[in-house]
């Protein structure tokens, strides 16, 4: 059967430089997208509050959350993960470079302060059980879904490339978070490494005819690199 994906849900920035915001005025929300190949489906970064995001499932592809079987995480920024527990019965996977990063950062902080109020150690404590609920993923999750690591916004970042053989797709996450940051070839600001994410965002371009920005919709892409022309 032929891999097919649909954008379930266009993401935003709270705030977007390029159009002179400096602080945010909206709520921030990943681009959260169906991949099926075959008899998988995969969601990508249920970001929706569960509700809303069930209702919206159900108007772009017709499915219900329990005919979900995989969700992948881009990063483990709570931004892309609002409606996770809507998908109890799917496995949850996440690059395993992510899964430690964030873990040695939760575990880092509860050793910092053990004097801590007690809602803040039950909040990483949280944090922490639901990385354990979340499983390594495999390089590819499907012949056509590969992992395509993506590091610099997080240690973890991880893009999935679709490739059906007649086009390219990057599901990006916040390698590549929205066409304006694409279009002036440009890494989202607040990173953890911005060597990295430029880096990211190049292989990105070199590899991709289309892109699912982060907190976007869908570009298509013509010529390669840096200086593709987005249209």
């Amino acid at each position: 059967m032929a891999l097919t994906f649909d954008v379930v849900s266009i993401g935003c920035l709270s705030h977007n430089r390029f159009w002179n915001e400096a602080q945010p005025v909206r709520t921030a929300h990943a681009t959260t997208t169906l991949i099926r190949d075959g008899t998988r489906t995969i969601l990508v970064d249920p970001s929706l509050p569960a509700e809303i995001l069930g209702h919206r499932l159900g108007e772009r592809t017709g499915l219900k959350p329990e005919q979900i079987d995989t969700v992948f995480l881009t990063s483990f920024q709570p931004v892309h993960r609002r409606g996770l527990g809507l998908f109890a019965e799917a496995d949850w996977l996440m690059f395993e470079a992510e899964i430690e990063a964030f873990r040695d950062h939760l575990t880092g902080a509860l050793q910092a302060d053990p004097n801590a109020e007690a809602d803040q150690t039950m909040l990483i404590q949280d944090e922490l059980a639901l990385l354990e609920r979340i499983q390594a993923a495999p390089d590819k999750l499907t012949p056509q879904v590969h992992l395509f690591p993506s590091p610099g916004v997080t240690l973890g970042s991880c893009s999935l490339l679709l490739v059906p053989s007649t086009v390219t797709i990057a599901v990006a996450g916040d390698a590549i978070v929205s066409r304006d940051y694409l279009e002036h070839g440009q890494a989202y600001e607040r990173c953890s490494d911005a060597e990295q994410a430029a880096e990211s965002l190049a292989e990105l371009l070199d590899v991709a005819d289309q892109v699912v920005c982060g907190h976007d919709n869908l570009v298509v892409c013509q010529g390669s690199g840096l200086g593709r022309r987005m249209v």
